[in-house]
C-alpha cells in the first residue's frame, strides 16, 4: 500500500488541481523580478542564467531546486539573512538552503502561510505554492529595500480606536447575523401528508 504508483485514486486528484494551479504568466514575472533583484546586487551571471523562460513547473523546479539563487535573492534583499550559502550538491545540504531562506523570509516579516515548505520545492510536490512564496517575498522586500517591486504593495494596519460610549451602544443592537424571527409563525405550514381518517 505505502509504495502505491503515482496516479491513481486521491493523490493523483490532488496532483491535477496543484498542476491547476501553476500559471507560467505569473512565473514567468516572478522569474523577470528575480532577476532585475540579482542583476542590481551584481549576483555572479552564473547564478542568474539558470532563470530562463517559463513553460512548466519543471522549469521553475529545476534552478531553484538547489537553493543557491533563493539564498542570493534574499540576501540581495536584506543583507547577510543567510550566512552561508551551501554549493554542495548533496540533497540534505540544497535542503538547508531552502530552509535558511525560508527562515529568513519569516525574519523580514513574510507569514509563514503565504510561503511554502521545503519539500514543495525538492521534490516539485507544490510549484505553485513556491511562485506564490516568492510573490509574498516580492511584496514584504517593498518595505524593505528599493528595488524593483512584484506585485501589489501591502496592506498597513488600519487599527480602529472606539470610546466607552460607542462600544456600549453597540451592546444594545443585535446584528442581523443573530437573525430575526419577525413575521414569523408556523401558521400555513404543512409538511408531509396530512391525517385522513378515510385511508
Amino acid at each position: 500500500m505505502a509504495n502505491r504508483p503515482k496516479g491513481y485514486g486521491m493523490t493523483a486528484e490532488l496532483a491535477k488541481k496543484k498542476a491547476a494551479k501553476f500559471d507560467c504568466d505569473v512565473a514567468n514575472e516572478a522569474f523577470a523580478w528575480m532577476v532585475e533583484v540579482l542583476d542590481l546586487a551584481k549576483v555572479d551571471q552564473s547564478f542568474i542564467s539558470p532563470l530562463n523562460e517559463v513553460s512548466t513547473e519543471k522549469d521553475v523546479h529545476v534552478p531553484l531546486k538547489t537553493g543557491v539563487i533563493l539564498c542570493h535573492l534574499i540576501n540581495a534583499i536584506k543583507p547577510n539573512s543567510v550566512r552561508k550559502i551551501n554549493t554542495n550538491n548533496m540533497a540534505f545540504k540544497q535542503m538547508e538552503n531552502i530552509g535558511n531562506f525560508l527562515t529568513a523570509c519569516e525574519d523580514i516579516g513574510c507569514q509563514k502561510a503565504d510561503l511554502f515548505q521545503t519539500v514543495d520545492l525538492y521534490e516539485a510536490n507544490n510549484i505553485p505554492q513556491v511562485i506564490n512564496g516568492i510573490y509574498a517575498l516580492g511584496r514584504k522586500a517593498q518595505n524593505i529595500y528599493d528595488g524593483p517591486s512584484l506585485g501589489p504593495e501591502e496592506a498597513t494596519h488600519n487599527k480602529r480606536e472606539f470610546t466607552a460610549d460607542q462600544l456600549r451602544a453597540g451592546e444594545g443592537v443585535i446584528g442581523l447575523q443573530a437573525g430575526s424571527n419577525k413575521g414569523a409563525s408556523q401558521a400555513g405550514q404543512n409538511f408531509g401528508k396530512t391525517r385522513a381518517i378515510i385511508d
